[in-house]
């Protein structure tokens, strides 16, 4: 029976739980739990970005404060890579990954593969020209990094630019100064080879080659070139005879007097950052024509403003990304591991010899606002060591104590093109 309008209402707290009145409870504390979430989520972002810091303490004579010193993350051996779920690791990806990584099909012209850049054969994983070389008709503006342990970096490129292997490498496939590849293109040439329709089916299930499918194979092979056998890691697991007396001075001078750990930290020995180090500029910027057009071609595809477009006189670096002054000349800081395989080093290959390296570092670093001719002020970490010649030996000792067996995989048999059965002339079948 319908109430009356005068017929007194049911107390809310009497009334039946419906069905819409259950979701808008869910609904309301799903939000709220969201919100608690972000919150601990921001203010752990927050303090993640600085290093932990020591309590002060107070000086022995008698109660003022020293400033507390910062502690990084301490060195360690690499722990197990983790996969993307959206990615996850097989081994017939990984073997599909690797014939596609050395495949030069897989750019524009088809002449430039991943290896050529990243060379597999030779143990290095990055050409040792200071600059690499680009697209035919172009020519690259910063120096290959390797794949040694490209797994572990939060972000890839020198200036950060890619948040994931996958984007690293669709940039490296598509990009107009690297493989300037059409990603329709590249389907249709999948396609066309049989072996790969048959992989890609095995591994993704799909009658047809996809490019985002090929992007997640190549990522997933280089995410298996990781360090093996280190002399290091192996002294921090307790063998005192695996690395030298040098090499332990080294070591106590990294992380110490050198404080070299600042920015080369955890097991990764890097701290996954950006800065301005005030590298030289790279001989021939100013000389080289080709080099000039990339740069140009750098600072409009970014966004730069045009007065600086005209006056272009060096590499950004990570203010392309974020447009922000102050990160001008900044660069990620990469990894030590494997770098007896990698020279030459810096974003521009401008040092040839880890001496260089060190020497650089010990005289407190460059001059950014003279010869690597930008605006902001160098990182105020870098200040002069005063290490005499020997300790930057023992330095250099040390850190060719983080190469361990150079990881060299021979060019596979590529698969050949074959034309669809059925196919006439004309079109027909």
């Amino acid at each position: 029976m319908t109430p009356s309008p005068t017929s007194p209402k049911t107390p809310w707290d009497q009334k039946p739980l419906t069905q819409r009145d259950l979701a808008i409870l869910v609904g309301a504390v799903g939000v709220v739990l969201l919100a608690i979430v972000g919150t601990f989520v921001l203010l752990a972002s927050k303090t993640t970005d600085k290093p932990t810091q020591v309590a002060a303490t107070t000086a022995p004579t008698g109660g003022t404060p020293v400033a507390a010193e910062p502690e990084y993350p301490p060195l360690a051996a690499l722990p197990p890579v983790s996969f993307p779920l959206d990615n996850p690791y097989s081994d017939a990806k990984a073997e599909l990954g690797k014939l596609l990584y050395f495949d030069p099909r897989m750019s524009g012209d088809g002449s430039t593969s991943c290896n050529s850049c990243h060379p597999a054969n030779d143990g290095s994983w990055a050409i040792g020209s200071p600059m690499s070389f680009g697209y035919p008709g172009t020519t690259h503006w910063r120096n290959s990094q390797t794949v040694y342990n490209v797994a572990y970096y939060l972000r890839l490129n020198w200036d950060g630019s890619a948040t994931s292997i996958e984007k690293q490498n669709n940039g490296a496939w598509t990009g107009t100064v690297a493989g300037n590849l059409d990603t329709a293109m590249a389907e249709e040439r999948l396609a066309q080879i049989p072996e790969y329709a048959r992989l890609f089916k095995e591994v993704f299930g799909t009658d047809y080659p996809l490019y985002g499918d090929a992007i997640k194979a190549v990522a997933t092979f280089q995410r298996t070139i990781v360090s093996q056998n280190v002399p290091f890691d192996a002294y921090l697991n307790g063998d005192a005879n695996a690395i030298s007396s040098e090499a332990k001075q080294g070591y106590e001078l990294f992380t110490g007097k050198a404080n070299c750990i600042a920015c080369h930290n955890g097991p990764l020995v890097s701290d996954n950052s950006f800065h301005n180090t005030g590298v030289p500029t790279a001989p021939d910027f100013q000389t080289n024509a080709l080099r000039q057009i990339t740069v140009r071609w750098q600072y409009w595809n970014r966004g730069v403003p045009e007065d600086e477009y005209a006056a272009m006189n060096a590499d950004l670096g990570l203010y392309y990304i974020t447009k922000l002054d102050s990160d001008k000349g900044k660069f990620r800081t990469p990894s030590l591991r494997e770098l007896c395989y990698t020279a030459p080093y810096m974003h521009n290959g401008v040092f040839t010899t880890l001496e260089e390296v060190v020497a650089f570092y010990n005289a407190g670093g460059g001059d950014p606002n003279g010869s690597a001719a930008l605006t902001t002020s160098k990182d105020p970490l870098l200040q002069p060591l005063n290490l005499g010649e020997q300790e930057q030996a023992a330095l250099v000792a040390f850190m060719q104590s983080l190469c361990g067996d150079k990881i060299i995989v021979e060019q596979p048999e590529l698969p050949e093109y074959e034309v669809w059965p059925g196919v006439t002339l004309g079109g027909s079948r």
